[in-house]
């Protein structure tokens, strides 16, 4: 059996298979969070509990073993097989079940493996609440059987969640631009196939296929690397739009006309302000990376801006705390009050169609405006030793600005701001800056900021 404690992350389970996580490994982690459940859902000594998987090699095996732990533990589990994460979300809020999980190791690499564990209404555990404890008693005293439990397969969810998605545009309104698609052999193909014959899109379809094996590029777009295809092929085509999406389909990201990336504030901002416009006055989320260019929109469009740590657990609880009508994170999750306040990858790129069809612009028209005023650095890693001797660093030399610590430390001036935070994986600091100045003097101040965190 091999289950190191090191997968059990801030966000999600997350390893290498089969050296860092087995499916032995996944049998206990099944039976440890039907525990969990048990626990956050008093009364209910078998809990329902919703699973799919992704399409990596190792993730049937995985799945099949994780249900086999949970229905032994009293669970009964219901098996949707290949399923997008958000799908995943969608069964648990739809079907009414105490808890899910999906199999996958989202954007990684083709040998990682992992879980996404949810509860009732799709909110998920993190390492403050619940993953830490589903390591804990899968790592020592797992659960032993008990009575109740079962197995059951549904071949409906497909079909339902695409319904439900399309319920959140006017398909009428988005017409038949020349899009270009990069499912990067994840999950996004098994929901784009069913959703493209709903459009009279003229879909240039790359990479839709599922295979676990990732054989174009890691289904990772945040990359420039993995991004460099779709960038190159929207110029080739003469394409208005191209959206990719990572490996489990619940983030997507955009490149405009141009074959330029759409930075994840610019489109956090912009779908911001098309959903006020539509539903009218509401919260917004944001996470504290962002350019301020989500704030001015989202008051310019009359929301409430809220800024929230980073991490799609903090943003779930903190929608539900202000009941936000959507959140977006520079990483590409963005998140809607009507999906359970869960994060899509299928919602963005429909309603951005719709925007786009709407206001008969180009992808680029409404970026620049952002492009011309918001000089963002995006997030530049820095390796370092000593991260806190670093933090402290950054608190001294700009003891000046305006400082808060809601996640690293965020420093404030009037016309240029960054957020330095530590990786919660890996020897990392992380830096976004911005500047309402210039280029040049992002630029200027990005390595100063730099040379300050990265001093021997």
């Amino acid at each position: 059996m091999t289950l190191n404690a090191s997968v059990f992350k801030a966000y999600d389970v997350r390893g290498v298979h089969p050296t860092e996580i087995d499916e032995e490994g996944a049998e206990r982690v099944g039976r440890a969070f039907v525990e969990v459940v048990r626990r956050a859902t008093p009364g209910t000594p078998n809990p329902r509990i919703a699973v799919g998987h992704d399409v990596r090699l190792s993730s049937p095996a995985m799945a099949d073993a994780f249900c086999a732990g949970a229905a032994a533990a009293g669970a009964r589990v219901t098996e949707y097989g290949l399923a997008a994460t958000e799908m995943v979300y969608f069964a648990v809020a739809d079907g009414g079940f105490d808890a899910g999980a999906a199999i996958t190791a989202s954007h990684n690499p083709p040998q990682y493996t992992g879980v996404k564990l949810v509860l009732a209404g799709a909110l998920p555990l993190s390492g403050d609440t619940g993953i830490g404890e589903v390591g804990r008693l899968a790592g020592g005293d797992v659960p032993g059987d008990a009575p109740g439990g079962g197995r059951e397969r549904d071949g409906t969810l497909l079909p339902r969640f695409v319904d439900h998605c399309m319920e959140y545009v006017d398909v009428a309104r988005i017409g038949s631009p020349r899009v270009v698609l990069d499912g990067a052999n994840g999950m996004a193909g098994l929901y784009l196939t069913p959703v493209l014959e709903r459009l009279s899109l003229d879909a240039v379809p790359n990479f839709l296929d599922p295979d676990g094996r990732f054989p174009h590029h890691e289904p990772n777009p945040l990359l420039p690397e993995n991004r460099a295809f779709i960038e190159g092929e929207v110029t080739r085509q003469g394409a208005e739009l191209g959206i990719a999406w990572d490996g489990d389909a619940d983030r997507c990201f955009f490149i405009d006309d141009r074959g330029e990336f759409v930075a994840g504030d610019f489109l956090t901002a912009l779908l911001a302000e098309h959903l006020l416009r539509r539903r009218g006055p509401a919260a917004v989320v944001y996470d504290l990376r962002a350019s301020w260019a989500v704030r001015d929109t989202v008051r310019a469009a009359g929301g409430e801006p809220l800024e929230h740590r980073v991490g799609h657990a903090f943003i779930k609880r903190r929608m539900r705390e202000v009941d936000a009508l959507f959140a977006g994170e520079v990483s590409g999750h963005y998140y809607f009050r009507e999906f359970s306040y869960a994060d899509s990858g299928l919602l963005p790129a429909l309603l951005v169609l719709e925007m786009l069809g709407e206001r008969g612009v180009r992808m680029s028209e409404l970026i620049d405006r952002f492009r011309d005023r918001y000089h963002i650095s995006g997030e530049i890693n820095s390796t370092v030793a000593d991260a806190p001797a670093a933090i402290q660093r950054i608190r001294e030399r700009y003891a000046d600005g305006r400082q808060t610590e809601v996640d690293g430390v965020s420093v404030e001036y009037d016309d240029w701001h960054f957020n330095v935070r530590a990786s919660n994986t890996e020897p990392l600091l992380r830096l976004n800056l911005e500047s309402l100045v210039s280029e040049a003097d992002m630029e200027r101040r990005r390595d100063e900021v730099l040379a300050v965190i990265r001093q021997a």
